[in-house]
């Protein structure tokens, strides 16, 4: 199938999942379809809806929106655009030139659109990490007060938790197989992904391909209430202008969350790394595995390549970020002709490159961290800190040695990040929350 078939057959899809939305909001008898009273009734509402946020958004009550008035409307959420990107914005919705937006306009504009209120036509740009790659790393989600107040938060950290599991589950064999190359692969013992698969399977079966998957799934839930728990508490120390949050303040408290996360949830990360190498016969399951960790190594065992991980946590988000940033600013500058509103494959697309961009320079440190925790259960094996141990890498295996395992770790993303967003579209859906 071509590129340009499967693009065609997405957003018809994208289409479609449109149209049984608007069908489901105002579908009241649940016979999958919209008479004209039900239809008639969800007009009503949804220009009720509609109204509501148009007010909010003019500032000055002279009934129409100005690109500073989107600007300082988005600014309220957390969300800081400059001019250029207000009046894309704007354009994408005036009719009749004026650069300024009228009720009429607006009404015409998000009328058959199921976005119903600020927050969520605003969606469409915010970066968000249900693009689940199998790390962790990322800045957490941004909430806006009236998600938090509806209880919406939880029911879309719930989302992404499953879509999550789901994801990584599908990518396991992959995974497993990074850890695998990460460990085992050196300049005089290449192993190639066919030749690895190989030995994982005649060692123990299909069911090897998977080992290691139920403790990375299980540390996904503490890890992200977490992590929210505390960007919540950093971002309220780290503000400067009344409880807004500028773009760096977001970041530095995104990586302290982050870094907090990790500390707490980091022996399950040691766990992981053990259960996705063992042999068949090693450990009967987690448990096990922590009791032996614990009686032969003692709890230092538990923090083994700590800090390769939280060092790594910076150059991630940092990148990520940068990356999403200037994609996004070049789509705007250069094809947002007719609307600001970018499609799916465009924010899969940014979101796909910056979180590749961010592993591609975090990963030489994830190598160390998961060198660190095999070696600790090797009996005899020496037990090096981290600047010696990227010392002894690149002396005997060249600087490319601290990418051992890239291949398969590329391999999952487009899998992951498409898995993780159709689970996570399915689980907005049961969960009530209308897109």
């Amino acid at each position: 199938m071509s590129v340009v078939a499967s693009d065609t057959i997405i957003i018809e899809l994208m289409l479609a999942l449109h149209i049984v939305k608007i069908i489901s909001s105002g579908d009241k008898d649940k016979d999958l379809g919209l008479d004209f009273e039900e239809f008639s009734k969800y007009l009503k509402d949804h220009e009720k809806k509609l109204r509501l946020t148009f007010k909010s958004l003019d500032k000055n009550n002279d009934g129409r929106i100005d690109h500073m008035e989107v600007r300082q409307s988005l600014a309220d959420l957390g969300m800081d655009i400059n001019q250029e990107e207000a009046k894309k914005i704007l354009q994408s919705i005036d009719v009749d030139g004026t650069m300024t937006v009228d009720w009429n306009e607006w009404k015409a504009h998000f009328l058959f659109n199921p976005a119903t209120n600020l927050q969520e036509i605003i969606r469409y740009w915010k970066h968000s990490t249900v693009l689940d790659i199998g790390d962790s790393l990322t800045i957490p989600d941004e909430f806006t007060e009236e998600e938090k107040t509806t209880g919406i938060w939880w029911k879309q950290l719930s989302a992404g938790a499953m879509a999550g599991a789901v994801s990584r589950t599908g990518t396991a064999p992959l995974d497993r197989m990074k850890v695998f190359m990460q460990v085992h692969s050196t300049k005089s013992n290449k192993i190639s992904l066919v030749g690895g698969f190989k030995q994982m399977l005649k060692e123990g079966g299909a069911a090897s391909l998977w080992r290691g998957n139920g403790i990375n799934v299980l540390k996904i839930a503490p890890e992200t209430a977490i992590k929210f728990m505390a960007y919540e508490q950093y971002k309220k120390l780290l503000s400067s202008d009344r409880g807004k949050v500028r773009t760096h303040e977001r970041f530095i408290a995104g990586s302290l969350a982050g870094a907090t996360a990790q500390t707490a949830i980091y022996p399950m990360e040691v766990m992981k790394t053990r259960l996705t190498l063992r042999k068949t016969g090693q450990y009967t399951g987690m448990f096990d595995c922590a009791k032996k960790i614990l009686q032969k190594e003692g709890v230092k065992a538990f923090y083994k390549g700590y800090l390769p991980n939280i060092l790594g946590i910076i150059p991630y988000a940092g990148i990520d970020l940068a990356v999403y940033e200037s994609l996004k600013n070049a789509w705007l500058a250069n094809y947002a002709k007719d609307s600001a509103n970018p499609g799916i494959l465009v924010l899969l697309g940014c979101g796909t490159m910056s979180s590749t961009c961010g592993q591609l320079t975090s990963y030489p440190l994830a190598l160390i961290r998961t060198r660190m925790q095999a070696a600790a259960s090797i009996e005899g094996a020496e037990q090096m800190s981290m600047n010696r141990m990227v010392k002894k890498i690149v002396e005997k295996e060249g600087f490319f040695g601290l990418y051992r395992g890239i291949l398969p770790n590329f391999m999952k993303v487009i899998p992951a990040v498409s898995i993780s967003y159709v689970v996570y579209e399915y689980m907005r859906s049961g969960l009530g929350i209308q897109k």
